[in-house]
């Protein structure tokens, strides 16, 4: 039996979306899965026709669901996640759950400082009402193509729009938001573990929502700890780089990484 491989995806995508992903890891021997977050929709309709039931989880919340999944498998999983998912691979990889994670366009975890506006304009539609803290928002066509899609072209940022986004649970972003004011943050990771598996940081260079400069202040953050850290940037890709008709070469990028760690 291959390797477990769980991929955990972010806010706004449902976990359909890793499908292609699935397939192409299967092909390579491993045992992917790709389950939702707690109160997603077994689909996109119904996750979006039941958005409360989406509402007020946050990163512990998801963090606890993906460590009981883990805990029902044969062994050690391989994580990869985008964007939020990526900040819970990270999370759940440095309390040493995991054989490895890929973290792709991550998002900002405690102690990253850069917050650059791109970021705060994409973000937007949680933070502008504090309420959604506890509520689910939805993403419009035209903010889904300055988050997500602004690499790729608008017909096919609203396809993918059509295709895979759902509501998502405001709170993960409002911690984010907060972590480096709060010294118990769900979004603090063991940044200092000497002995988790090897990470790797994927960063977008046209990503409003997670911009290179986060990735990259990400990395710093494991400065302290001799664990394999390593880094790779997609000059002209943006946050939908999972998903958009560009995806194959990230996949393969992530697969060739860990062939290179015998995993």
């Amino acid at each position: 039996m291959g390797t477990p491989v769980l991929f955990i995806h972010g806010l706004w995508l449902h976990a359909t979306s890793w499908d292609p992903w699935i397939a192409r890891f299967r092909e390579a021997g491993y045992e992917p899965q790709a389950p939702g977050w707690p109160g997603d929709g077994d689909t996109v309709e119904a996750s979006r026709s039941d958005p409360d039931a989406i509402a007020d989880h946050g990163i512990d919340d998801v963090v606890a669901h993906f460590a009981a999944i883990i805990d029902t498998l044969p062994s050690a999983p391989i994580l990869v996640g985008h964007s939020f998912g990526g900040l819970i691979a990270q999370k759940l990889l440095g309390q040493d759950r995991a054989l490895a994670a890929v973290a792709i366009d991550a998002a900002q975890i405690k102690g990253v400082l850069p917050v650059p506006l791109s970021a705060l304009r994409a973000t937007l539609p949680v933070f502008k009402n504090p309420a959604n803290r506890h509520r689910s928002v939805s993403l419009t066509a035209e903010q889904f193509r300055f988050a997500f899609a602004n690499a790729v072209p608008e017909e096919e940022s609203g396809e993918l729009f059509d295709r895979w986004t759902i509501p998502a649970p405001g709170r993960p972003l409002f911690e984010a938001a907060s972590a480096n004011f709060d010294p118990h943050s769900p979004a603090k990771i063991a940044t200092g573990n000497e002995n988790r598996g090897p990470l790797l940081l994927i960063a977008s260079g046209k990503d409003h929502t997670v911009p290179e400069s986060v990735t990259r202040a990400t990395l710093k953050q494991y400065r302290h700890s001799a664990a394999v850290t390593d880094i790779t940037t997609f000059p002209d890709r943006g946050h939908s780089l999972i998903i958009d008709s560009g995806w194959p070469e990230i996949a393969d990028v992530c697969l060739t990484w860990l062939k290179e760690h015998q995993l």
